[in-house]
Formats: structure tokens, sequence, C-alpha cells
């Protein structure tokens, strides 16, 4: 039998999907599952989105091209005016997907064998990413205990090396919720200038952000104009995770030029996905106040009441909408399995995501666990008085 390659034996699995055969044999002996694991929001589509889509007349779904939409892209750059980041139609390409814009950034500015530095934990598929690209990570660990701050910049430095490419940041935070302030966003773009480095921001999570505090984004930074390379999505922002629409924007020439080639080897974004994401940028202001409103509710119920859990600590998110749990169990994946497989109360379970996954250092998070809070408030309360209950019990 033909080999597999190395790089696809590799390839980690998905931390947030790989318990899913558990879950779909649960489903089976009827129980009922909350689903915490996965960012996945409940939140309703923009209907404008939506019509857009029902109410087109296109007769012939053909290729767009490779950048996208030109009156997408207008659309795009006055949306991102209106959050204060100048961008030119030059300075972005439309990707199918968050994910595919990494991929990009990744393809365009490593080679085989170059190094990427990314405090972790991180979004499980930067490790994806890189295996698929040849590229090591090395992880600089932010800790619960300062609620997963930036970590001092002396750790970065100590990564550093003559095959570092770049640093790699979600801001907001995916799994931590955690929100850079401006002087840490300052802290990393000297260091980046200092090594000539690359600085990739992963930034889809922007409009969630909590108590009053600020989104800062790293086209804002006016010295890193040849060094910043900004990751975006309207996934979770318009909760449209299943139009895979995203795009790269750069500043540099030179990095563009390159993930054109990458955008022009896939052909084209999807086009009624498109559609519907130009539609979704028309939506009113009073969305996102809304929609901020009920996650801030929604993370205030989440943390006030893993608080409440005997052995529980919590890091409070200011962002985006996951947070990141210690429980008092050795083994949070065996934690997981067991609730899918073994626990029920009133046919009832719930499924978390082992946060292990998230961290690239070994035996690294083992005790905690990724929460999204993407369920409405009451089934909130009720996912976690079943974690209580279920700790309780598998300590027993």
């Amino acid at each position: 039998m033909p080999k597999i390659s190395d790089k696809g034996i590799a390839m980690p699995e998905s931390p947030i999907r790989k318990l899913q055969p558990f879950a779909d044999k649960a489903i089976k002996t009827g129980k009922q599952i909350y689903y915490l694991n996965i960012g996945q929001p409940d939140i309703k589509t923009p209907e404008k989105a939506l019509k857009a889509v029902k109410e087109s007349d296109i007769e012939i779904l053909s290729y767009s091209p490779s950048q996208g939409f030109h009156s997408y892209l207008e659309k795009l750059i006055k949306y991102y005016r209106n959050n204060g980041i100048h961008i030119e139609e030059s300075e972005i390409i439309v990707t199918t997907g968050g994910s595919e814009a990494l991929a990009f950034a990744m393809g365009s500015i490593t080679d085989f064998g170059d190094e990427v530095i990314i405090p972790e934990p991180f979004y499980a598929n930067y490790n994806g990413f890189a295996t698929a690209y040849g590229v090591t990570v090395r992880p600089v660990t932010s800790k619960l205990e300062d609620n997963f701050a930036l970590p001092p910049l002396s750790e970065f430095e100590a990564n550093i090396t003559s095959k570092t490419k770049a640093i790699l940041l979600c801001n907001p935070g995916n799994p931590t919720g955690y929100l850079y302030t401006k002087e840490e966003i300052e802290a990393i773009a000297d260091l980046a200038l200092k090594h000539d480095l690359y600085v990739i921001a992963d930034e889809v999570y922007r409009e969630f952000t909590y108590d009053g505090a600020s989104h800062n984004s790293i086209m804002n930074v006016e010295r890193l104009k040849n060094h910043a390379i900004m990751v975006d999505s309207v996934s979770k922002r318009f909760s449209m995770c299943g139009a895979r629409i995203g795009c790269l924007v750069s500043k540099n020439t030179d990095v563009m030029k390159t993930a054109m080639k990458f955008a022009q080897a896939r052909l084209s974004p999807p086009t009624l996905a498109q559609i519907a994401s130009e539609a979704a940028l028309d939506v009113d202001e009073k969305y996102f106040e809304n929609v901020n409103a009920e996650y801030t509710q929604r993370r205030n119920t989440l943390v006030e009441g893993l608080k409440q859990i005997d052995g529980v600590n919590v890091a409070e998110p200011k962002g985006a909408f996951y947070c990141v749990a210690e429980l008092p169990v050795e083994n949070t994946e065996d934690f997981a399995q067991w609730l899918l497989e073994k626990f029920e109360h009133g046919g009832k379970t719930i499924m978390v995501a082992p946060a292990s996954g998230f961290y690239s250092t070994p035996q690294t998070g083992l005790n905690q666990i990724r929460i999204a809070y993407v369920l409405e408030e009451n089934s909130l309360k009720e996912s976690i008085r079943l974690l209580e209950l279920a700790l309780k019990k598998y300590k027993a």
C-alpha cells in the first residue's frame, strides 16, 4: 500500500471536532447535548444577507475574480474605514473563510523550516496551518492567573532565531477571549521592527468587545505598514460560519502580490457567499449593539456560574465569545469523553473542548477546557448545572 505523507501523519486532529463521534453515539442513545465546544453562534444571520441570495437573478453561477467582486471589495473598504482602518482595494483579497487567509499568509511569508511565534493557548488550527506549510510553531505561554495577558517580551525574544518569520496574534483571542491592549500591540510592533518580523493578526472577533474596552487593530500601527498582515472573516461577525468568506489585508505590496498567486491558484472565493456578505455589511449598527449586549450577558452568566463551582478557576474574557476554565480533574480530554459516554442527568449532558489542543507545548493545559458561550442564557445556566453535577460524579 502506498505510504501516507509524513506531513499528513503529523497533521493534528481538531480538539474541537475530534470528540464528535462520541457525541453522535450519545445522540443515538437519546441524550440531549449542550454544545459548548464549537464557536457556532446561535444568533440569527442578518435577514439582508439571506434575502440577497434568495433574490439574486444569477442565471450562470460563474467564477468571481480571484481577488473577489469589486462591489464587495468597495463595501469592505468602507466598513474598515468606519472602523478606523484605511486601506485601498489593492491591499485586500477576499478568501474562502479566515482559514484560507491564514493559509495564504503562511504560504506567502514562510519557507519549509521557518518559525512563527504564537502566544498560547491559541486557535488550534494554527498548528494545522503550520504543519501544512512545514513551519515550526514557537509557543510563548500565557497564563490563566494573568487572565492570558501578553507574556513578557523577553519570552518572545528568547524564541527568536534566524528562522523566525512572524509573530501571530488572535485579537480578541480564541480560545481565551483576551483583548490585547493598545500598549501590548505597540510592544509587539516594536519587537517586530527590532527583529524585522511580520505580525499576522487574526481579528475576526473585532466587534465583540466588552466592558467599554476597544479593539486595537494591527493595521492602525503606522510604523508597521510593511510588516502587518490582517486576517478577517464574516463567520462570527454576522453569524455566517457556513458562508466561508474572509479576507487577507496588508499594505505590503510584495505580500499581496504573492498572496494573489495563491488566490489565482484556487481560482475564486464563493460567488453566492460574497453576495450574502456584501449585503450583510449594510446592517444597522444596532445589530452589533444588540449582539454585544447579548454576549455580554452570556459571558457574565457563564463566568459567574463557573466561579460558584468548587475547584473551578476561570479567566474573564474581554472579547470574542470564549473562555478557558481550569477544572479539578487531571485530564480534561478523558473528562470530555466521559461526559458524552458515561454521564447524563435527566437525559442531558454537555460537550466541551479540551484545552490541551490549543497549546503547542506538550503536557500543557491538560486540566483546562475551552467553553464557547454561543448558547442562549437558559441553556448556559443548565450547562453550568450539568458541569457541576458531572464534576461531583466524576471525582466520586
